[in-house]
C-alpha cells in the first residue's frame, strides 16, 4: 500500500507564497514520477508540475516562472514553492505518485488566494 500526505496549503494574499509538502510511505520503488495536480471549484482537476526521481521537471504555462517543484528521493517527499500567488490559483491541490502503470494521490490541501 503507498499512502500520500500532504501539508501546506493555507489562505495567502495576492503575491504571496506558499510552500506545499508531501510525504510518500509504503511500497515505493525508486524509479517514479511525483506531481501536483489542482481543482478549482466546478472545474476539472488540472496538472501543475512533475518531477522525475531523476530530477526533470515539467510545468504548467500558467505556473511557469512562480512555481518550483523539488524532492527528497532518500525522504519520498515532494514539495511545490508557490511565488507571487494569483487568485485563480485557488484551489485543493493534490499530490500524484507514479509507479510503473499505477497512480496514487493525497487527500488534497486547500490553496487559497484572497483579491
Amino acid at each position: 500500500q503507498v499512502q500520500l500526505v500532504e501539508s501546506g496549503g493555507g489562505l495567502v494574499q495576492t503575491g504571496g507564497s506558499l510552500r506545499l509538502s508531501c510525504a510518500a510511505s509504503g511500497n515505493i520503488f525508486s524509479i517514479n514520477v511525483m506531481g501536483w495536480y489542482r481543482q478549482a471549484p466546478g472545474k476539472q482537476r488540472e496538472f501543475v508540475a512533475t518531477i522525475t526521481s531523476g530530477g526533470t521537471t515539467n510545468y504548467a504555462d500558467s505556473v511557469k516562472g512562480r512555481f518550483t517543484i523539488s524532492r527528497d528521493n532518500g525522504k519520498n517527499t515532494v514539495a511545490l514553492q508557490m511565488n507571487s500567488l494569483k487568485p485563480e490559483d485557488t484551489a485543493v491541490y493534490y499530490c500524484k505518485l507514479i509507479i510503473r502503470t499505477s497512480d496514487y494521490w493525497g487527500q488534497g490541501t486547500q490553496v487559497t488566494v484572497s483579491s
